[in-house]
């Protein structure tokens, strides 16, 4: 099994990646959530991996952080969820992200990922609950009321939670609700 790689970063292609370990190069496929987070082409990277081997392939997909590779398992151990369903979800939601909305029970949350449905979300619900822990570091588990509320109105108006979370974490944290809304949309806007 091929827990880790280290190697230089040959090519990036949302959500496909080849590292080139010494001569070797691996087709890795990443969630969002550490596309976003790649240094530049050339460049060294180490990646925890985790291998699928089934009939017709041998596949390698790649994390940046323990805990994304940790919920991505937990998120395969779930009946009728392959590692494509897996890598949507931490492509939609962060860890933190999820781990709050199976906490809170929030259907609709999981729904706004591509590919799940409201039986599928139902079952995510059900079976991550008590299994996966927040992390604690994350700044998604520090937001404020204000920021909670600045948050909810950019997707009201449209932006992706994950443009709007983006957006708050360039506002100071004591910012008021409205200040805060235009802020971020002047930010957004660029």
């Amino acid at each position: 099994m091929i827990g880790r790689l280290t190697g230089t970063l040959a090519e990036k292609s949302p959500p496909h990646l080849l590292i080139d370990c010494n001569g070797v190069g691996y087709d890795v496929d990443v969630p969002m959530s550490t596309f976003y987070n790649l240094p530049a082409i050339g460049e060294r990277i180490t990646l925890l991996t985790h291998f699928v081997v089934r009939e017709d392939a041998q596949l390698l997909y790649g994390f940046l952080t323990a805990s994304e590779r940790a919920t991505f398992r937990e998120v395969l151990k779930i009946s009728g969820i392959g590692p494509r369903t897996a890598l949507s979800v931490l492509s939609g939601l962060s860890v933190a992200e999820l781990a709050q909305a199976v906490a809170q029970q929030q259907t609709t949350r999981l729904t706004k990922v591509p590919g799940i449905g409201k039986k599928t979300a139902e079952r995510l619900l059900l079976e991550l609950k008590g299994k996966l822990a927040p992390d604690l570091s994350s700044p998604a588990n520090t937001v404020s009321d204000a920021q909670a509320d600045i948050v909810q109105a950019l997707v009201a108006l449209g932006y992706s939670e994950r443009e709007a979370a983006a957006a708050i974490r360039a506002l100071p944290a004591d910012v008021a609700v409205a200040d805060g809304i235009k802020q971020a949309l002047k930010a957004l806007s660029k």
